[in-house]
């Protein structure tokens, strides 16, 4: 089970972090990766980091977000900075045993989804 928080209101070029908390079977091996949904339109890949905490990101939030984890807590984060108003969208956490790199931005490769939460950055 995934559980996703930290979301909330903030202006372009500030920062909010998201976490997603794990409970269950052992969080190590689990690739947990980051997908974003904006009304209209369909769920995107943002973030993924494996196991071995190899990153990968969507060219949009390069050098902007950070996703990182912490094995011993089982947590996943995603440190966003410089936001904008396009980076608005309800942001889920999801997690599969895989993490084959050709298929790790595709949201069917994910098993276990969290509940998301919401981001908003005001002009």
């Amino acid at each position: 089970q995934l559980q996703a928080s930290g979301g909330g209101l903030v202006q372009t070029g500030g920062s909010l972090r998201v976490s997603c908390a794990a409970s269950g079977p052992t969080f190590r091996p689990y690739t947990v990766a980051w997908f974003r949904q904006a009304p209209g339109k369909e769920r995107e890949f943002v973030a993924a980091i494996r196991s071995s905490s190899t990153t990968h990101y969507t060219d949009s939030v390069k050098g902007r977000f950070t996703i990182s984890r912490d094995n011993a807590r089982s947590m996943v984060s995603l440190e966003m900075n410089s936001l904008k108003p396009e980076d608005t969208a309800v942001y889920y956490c999801a997690a599969t045993r895989t993490g084959i790199l050709s298929t790790i931005s595709l949201a069917g490769s994910y098993a276990y989804w969290g509940q998301g939460t919401q981001v908003t950055v005001s002009s």
